[in-house]
């Protein structure tokens, strides 16, 4: 979502600046790449880029076929294969072992349903939302609709009159199982690609306790363009101007906090406050919400004397309640510091969030990506008789 906003906002500003723009897109993946389908750039005329759809080897040849895509006002598929080793050929020396298709489409302000305005209506709320592309691999030089059908659970926005019942139904489909889909659509006259992109909401990360040590963890969650909450009971800690810009700081006893915030799947807290009976009011109050993750800093004999008290006030507690419980918190990589414990905490949310164990990649023998996410299912539609 950070490179969404980061486009969005850079699209304002070329806007203000009446220059025209181009969104390339990474639409499919065929083995290897740096970015994953949904990777995406924006480009001015003038070559300025915000977001990558790659470690930096391919935006440079973007940049030039955006210019054209500008010009000509038509979206261009570009393919990318670097399964050849000798890859010097295509003078970006990318060595990734992968086929990358990337889609450049003008942004045409005049069209209602654009792009820009499909992404915008995605990070203007806390939604879970799916975004329908469509290209041809068939023929590069049939139309490609492009981005554009947006469905959430409060709308439906089309820009294509592609965008029949059938792609609506696979969209629903990708929301409902929040895994992103590649269908081949074929039919009378057409045969076009789809890719059925879930988009999920920012972490939203509620931080309870504002100590100094807190700064940091904050620092790094802004970095991840993560939305992030710090609360605290104490007026002299809970103050804004003592944290990033964007991080939003609540004065609240523990009982009261979650009428503040709120909560969804993406939501994960981490208690910080050095203070045994507010973290214990609080995580007694999370018992109650289906949270991702709740993370607590100290020795586990904490947690346990916490979990005594709680049983013995007549609270129990299910082995889900239980699981989501990580503490001491953070992954074990010597952290000491309050800079290395933010990074150590930021990588298990992170971890946790993806459903990942957070090994070494090095140990991993399979791929890091499943190939099994980016196959291609073939839809044959049969037009019914008149």
């Amino acid at each position: 979502m950070k490179e969404i906003r980061d486009i969005l906002k850079a699209f304002d500003t070329a806007q203000a600046a009446a220059k025209q723009t181009a969104l390339a897109t990474v639409v499919h993946v065929d083995g290897s790449s740096y970015r994953r389908p949904g990777a995406r750039m924006l480009v001015t005329e003038d070559g300025e880029l915000t977001g990558a759809i790659s470690g930096g080897c391919l935006e440079g040849d973007a940049l030039r076929k955006a210019l054209l895509v500008m010009m000509q006002q038509k979206a261009m598929l570009v393919t990318y294969d670097t399964n050849d080793e000798d890859d010097a050929k295509l003078g970006m020396g990318l060595g990734c072992n992968g086929i990358i298709q990337v889609l450049i489409e003008p942004i045409d302000t005049t069209i209602e349903n654009n792009p820009i305005n499909l992404l915008r209506k995605i990070a203007a709320k806390r939604q879970e939302a799916t975004l329908v592309t469509l290209f041809s691999l068939v023929d590069k030089k049939d139309p490609h609709s492009g981005t554009c059908l947006l469905l959430s659970e409060e709308e439906v926005l089309s820009a294509s009159p592609l965008s029949n019942q059938i792609f609506l139904k696979d969209a629903q489909n990708v929301l409902t199982r929040q895994k992103s889909a590649f269908n081949n659509y074929i039919g009378d006259g057409y045969n076009i690609t789809a890719f059925i992109e879930f988009i999920k909401p920012p972490v939203s990360l509620i931080i309870i306790g504002a100590g100094n040590d807190v700064a940091p963890l904050v620092d790094m969650a802004v970095i991840m363009g993560w939305e992030t909450t710090v609360v605290d009971g104490r007026p002299a800690y809970a103050r804004k101007e003592r944290f990033a810009a964007g991080c939003k700081v609540l004065l609240s006893k523990p009982e009261q906090v979650l009428q503040s915030v709120s909560i969804d799947q993406q939501s994960v807290f981490v208690l910080m406050t050095h203070n045994f009976n507010y973290d214990k009011a609080m995580l007694k109050a999370l018992f109650n919400e289906e949270v991702a993750y709740i993370g607590m800093l100290g020795p586990k004999k904490k947690l346990n004397r916490i979990l005594d008290e709680l049983h013995e006030e007549g609270n129990s507690f299910t082995e889900r309640q239980l699981s989501i419980i990580h503490s001491p918190v953070g992954l074990d990589i010597g952290a000491e510091t309050p800079e290395e414990i933010a990074l150590s905490i930021i990588a298990e949310i992170k971890g946790v969030l993806a459903k990942r164990s957070a090994t070494s990649l090095k140990n991993k023998s399979d791929h890091i990506h499943s190939r099994v996410e980016t196959r291609i299912e073939k839809v044959v539609i049969e037009e019914k008789e008149g």
